[in-house]
């Protein structure tokens, strides 16, 4: 964290902020999540604004955000993903913070990102399968997932 943010965080708490600061680890879980699913959303090229609007209510719903914490938050990610090198900085915090079920949820969120503008373009595809590996979420959760996320678009 950033030694402006840990200021930031410090005065919040003495500033009788209504919400209380977040723990250190589930700051890096958030950016971590939100990172990988930027990532998701720029991998092809284009940032499509569907797949951008889907990015910003996955993270608004899975961590209980409003729409100025989202946009800090996808601040901060993007200035991670740009810097990052590979997924493992991502996907270590990830592994080490949440069980299976929340990693299966990490992967349908990839997949959700993907699909968003109605085409998953190879290059999504292959991010989703690096990050399921790097994840320990196995091939066929992480096709079932897939499956499921067609699934309910088809639905609507």
């Amino acid at each position: 964290m950033a030694l402006w943010a840990k200021f930031k965080e410090l005065a919040d708490r003495f500033s009788g902020d209504e919400r209380p600061a977040l723990s250190l680890r589930e700051e890096e879980l958030r950016l971590a999540a939100a990172a990988l699913l930027v990532h998701a959303s720029t991998i092809d090229g284009e940032v499509d604004p569907a797949e951008r609007r889907k990015l910003k209510a996955l993270l608004q719903t899975r961590f209980d955000l409003d729409g100025n914490e989202v946009r800090r938050l996808l601040d901060e990610a993007g200035t991670r993903e740009v810097e990052s090198v590979d997924l493992y900085r991502f996907t270590s915090v990830l592994c080490r913070e949440l069980d299976q079920v929340g990693r299966k949820r990490i992967v349908e969120m990839l997949w959700e990102v993907a699909m968003a503008d109605g085409v998953v373009h190879e290059f999504e595809a292959n991010l989703v399968w690096r990050a399921a590996e790097l994840l320990g979420v196995s091939t066929r959760d992480r096709v079932t997932l897939r499956k499921a996320v067609e699934s309910r678009i088809a639905r609507g």
